[in-house]
């Protein structure tokens, strides 16, 4: 009887040591995990941008640099710095000439022009949902996390299918006299493309922002005499700023890496560094294309600092003060009288047509032929699927792919991200820096990822003299899973830091180990966060493309965002974007499930 208690008091010491080593072993296991499927891959492709021979050189950053074709005008700062004073001197007498800004230089005007964009669209949203009262008011506000969960090439599908000359917009316009605007394959409907995405993201951020100025102040500001304007620049403004800051800085960065959008919408006429450097992959040219994502990566990467150092400014300037009422929108006939109520319907208008008309005119497209209604295109999927051509792109490998890798995404990410989520809200001293260098995965493109991805555990690597080589499912699910985790961290970690740590402790004291307490007190009380954060990681895999067209090999692993670029490019199709269409509308079938989770369960840890 003593040797059996003897023996479960040691299985007791054994279980609470495990228990006291699986968060360290878990953070261990996270870091291998990154190292291997994101720090290696983007670090190979960063070093193979500046060695050469063995040897360490700037040559390749320096030729590209002093290229005008990259860098315009400004190549000459490279090439030959000491002609730049007297160059300066003759463009000044000439007039100040127009001067070329080189690929660098474009993609930064259309991020910027983008950004512009994006903000004038969003900020009469974020006015409309944090100072009026509506019905569908908490819905809308759902909405505006549309940015993270629709797929880029899906929502360029839908906007060749809108704009297009036979789409909606054009049959309206010639209805009405107006007579077609020709705006595909032009910038401006690459801006309108990126102000659908990121324009959201804007109205999210500054009406979180609203909600908190403290209307004390903002009363007490008017007793003083303030005008309701004055009062606004005063008090509103300043606490709207770091917001707004953080939301532009941010949709540069995601205009300035995005890739889908530019590549259907603008392809290489309106090539921006990203569309360039897959260009560069797919004509094998490795060593060019690891050069540009090299200074895409600096780039972004002192970008995304500035949006964390905004973003803590925020959060350190938010407080406890009453917020401001809200007023109704419909109000009889001072609705018509009031011009910022008839601004924000006007506002309405153009919301729907920017943000509801391309997936509309995408669904209405797919069941829509010369003839009127029609089922030809999704009889064409069908096809497609018994067909036995070569290179033929079947739907249902892409939906079956898809959906797995998504499972695999989710299997990889979720842990991940509950780990990082601990360390940033629970690892104490040096908890922010930590969670920076984990979640950088933000600030990468998924393009850069992909080609690391390629040229290490695709094409091979060599480890302690044996080869290890990961098939084209197993690195896209690897890339998935990085791209997928910090949105995972980003719902759970508020959850967590909202908790009140006195119920962690009260369970430590009673025995609990930290990991005890953590899977039997905490997790369970941000349940709605981790299914939020899975289904994020699900959505986010299912959209992805910008690392899966690398990495997709055959009908083995590609996906349906991949097959829908292919019923686009596929000129044996001719000019017809009907199978396109509905593909892009099976597509959005799927993710729209997954918003449904997110918008259900996830609402409560809104930011």
């Amino acid at each position: 009887m003593g040797r059996r208690v003897g023996q479960t008091d040691r299985q007791r010491l054994i279980r609470r040591a495990a228990e006291r080593l699986a968060l360290p072993a878990g953070l261990a296991a996270t870091l291998a995990v990154l190292v291997v499927v994101f720090y290696y891959p983007v670090g190979s492709v960063l070093v193979e941008a500046v060695v050469r021979g063995g040897r360490p050189t700037a040559e390749p950053l320096l030729g590209v640099l002093s290229d005008p074709f990259y860098t315009g005008a400004a190549s000459t700062l490279f090439a030959d710095p000491a002609s730049v004073p007297g160059g300066l001197a003759g463009w000044l007498r000439g007039g100040l000439p127009p001067v070329t800004f080189g690929l660098f230089g474009f993609t930064a005007y259309q991020a910027a022009l983008s950004t512009v964009a994006s903000v004038l669209l969003g900020l009469p949203g974020a006015y409309l949902l944090s100072r009026f009262e509506f019905p569908g008011r908490r819905t809308l506000r759902s909405l505006t996390i549309l940015p993270f969960v629709l797929p880029s090439i899906m929502v360029a599908v839908g906007f060749l299918a809108m704009f297009g000359r036979n789409g909606p917009l054009n049959t309206a316009l010639v209805a009405l006299g107006v007579g077609r605007v020709d705006l595909l394959f032009t910038l401006e409907i690459i801006v309108i493309a990126h102000a659908f995405y990121n324009a959201p993201l804007v109205t999210r951020l500054v009406t979180a922002a609203w909600e908190t100025v403290d209307a004390r102040r903002v009363e007490s500001a008017r007793a003083m005499g303030a005008t309701p304007l004055r009062a606004f620049r005063d008090v509103v403004l300043p606490h709207l700023l770091p917001s707004l800051l953080t939301a532009a800085l941010l949709a540069f960065v995601f205009t300035f890496m995005s890739f889908p959008i530019v590549l259907a919408l603008g392809g290489l006429r309106l090539a921006t560094v990203e569309v360039w450097l897959f260009a560069r992959v797919q004509e094998l040219e490795l060593g060019e294309a690891a050069t540009l994502a090299t200074l895409e990566t600096v780039i972004t990467l002192s970008l995304t600092y500035l949006y964390l150092r905004y973003e803590s400014r925020q959060v350190r300037a938010g407080g406890d003060g009453v917020p401001l009422s809200r007023r109704p929108l419909f109000d009889g006939l001072r609705t018509l009288r009031d011009p910022s109520r008839l601004g924000l319907l006007a506002y309405g208008a153009v919301a729907v047509l920017v943000f509801v008309g391309p997936m509309a005119s995408m669904v209405l497209a797919s069941v829509t032929g010369p003839g009127g209604f029609t089922l030809d295109y999704y009889r064409f999927l069908i096809d497609q699927q018994v067909a036995t051509a070569a290179g033929t792109t079947r739907p249902l490998p892409a939906i079956v792919n898809s959906l797995l890798f998504g499972a695999g995404t989710l299997l990889l990410a979720l842990p991940i991200g509950v780990v990082v989520s601990v360390v940033a809200t629970r690892g104490g001293r040096g908890s922010r820096a930590a969670e920076a260098l984990l979640t950088a995965p933000l600030a990468v493109s998924g393009v850069v990822v992909g080609l690391g991805l390629l040229q290490t555990l695709v094409f091979g690597t060599t480890v302690l003299g044996r080869r290890l080589v990961a098939t084209g499912p197993v690195a896209i699910v690897l890339a998935h899973a990085v791209a997928a985790y910090p949105f995972v961290t980003r719902n759970v970690a508020p959850a967590l830091g909202g908790l009140d740590p006195r119920l962690a402790d009260a369970a430590r004291s009673l025995g609990a180990t930290r990991l005890r307490a953590l899977l039997d007190v905490e997790l369970p009380l941000v349940a709605a966060a981790l299914v939020a954060g899975a289904a994020f990681a699900f959505a986010i895999s299912v959209g992805e493309f910008d690392s899966t067209v690398l990495l997709a090999e055959g009908v083995d692993s590609y996906t349906m965002p991949v097959a829908l670029e292919r019923y686009i490019g596929n000129r044996s199709l001719g000019p017809n974007l009907g199978p396109a269409t509905a593909m892009g509308t099976v597509l959005l079938a799927v993710t729209a499930a997954s918003f449904l989770v997110i918008d259900r369960v996830g609402g409560r840890w809104e930011r």
